[in-house]
């Protein structure tokens, strides 16, 4: 695992909604650099495994959701959740869980996972190269905070939700004493 202390330049392919493509998908493509995303703003990123599994889609990101207003009252500008899936796979999930406020950004190439020290193998799930579940504070590019789950290795057995939850990143900036992971937000099918 890196450690770093920027986030590092990558260049990610998303898709926006773009009214003047018409027709019933009216959608373009639109890259945004690292620099875009968190430059000159103060930013909450959240990664994890995958979305439409158990526990991103019933706690790890709605969580976040449901928190928004309170990290917007600490200063945050946004809220930004990497995953390893392509843009109409993220698209979908947003969709699937209601996401309203998080930043759903796909890493699909998993190059800044992969520059993140945070690409860990899960074939021993069939899911191949993802990221390992972690949280961090940027200020404008500079990782001032990060929160890693135990475990970290290839083909770990198990999937760690401690400390990249959105109540242990919300007591990081309120500075007082996280209560733990909260229970689930939505239940999980699938």
């Amino acid at each position: 695992m890196a450690v770093i202390d920027r986030v590092p330049h990558v260049v990610f392919k998303t898709r926006v909604r773009d009214e003047s493509v018409g027709g019933s998908n009216p959608y373009r493509w639109q890259d945004k650099t690292t620099e875009e995303i968190f430059g000159g703003k103060k930013v909450v990123v959240f990664s994890l495994p995958g979305a439409f599994t158990p526990t991103c889609s019933s706690n790890h990101l709605p969580r976040y959701e449901e928190l928004y207003e309170e990290f917007k009252a600490q200063g945050v500008a946004e809220i930004i959740c990497v995953s390893v899936n392509d843009a109409f796979v993220m698209f979908q999930w947003g969709k699937n869980v209601g996401a309203k406020n998080v930043f759903l950004l796909p890493d699909g190439s998993g190059e800044f996972t992969r520059k993140m020290g945070m690409l860990v193998d899960k074939s021993n799930i069939g899911f191949g190269l993802r990221s390992w579940r972690y949280s961090m504070l940027v200020d404008d590019g500079k990782i001032e905070k990060i929160f890693v789950e135990p475990g970290f290795e290839d083909n770990c057995p198990v999937d760690p939700f401690e400390v990249s939850d959105a109540d242990t990143m919300l007591a990081y900036l309120k500075g007082t004493e996280s209560t733990g992971v909260s229970e689930p937000r939505l239940a999980f099918i699938g």
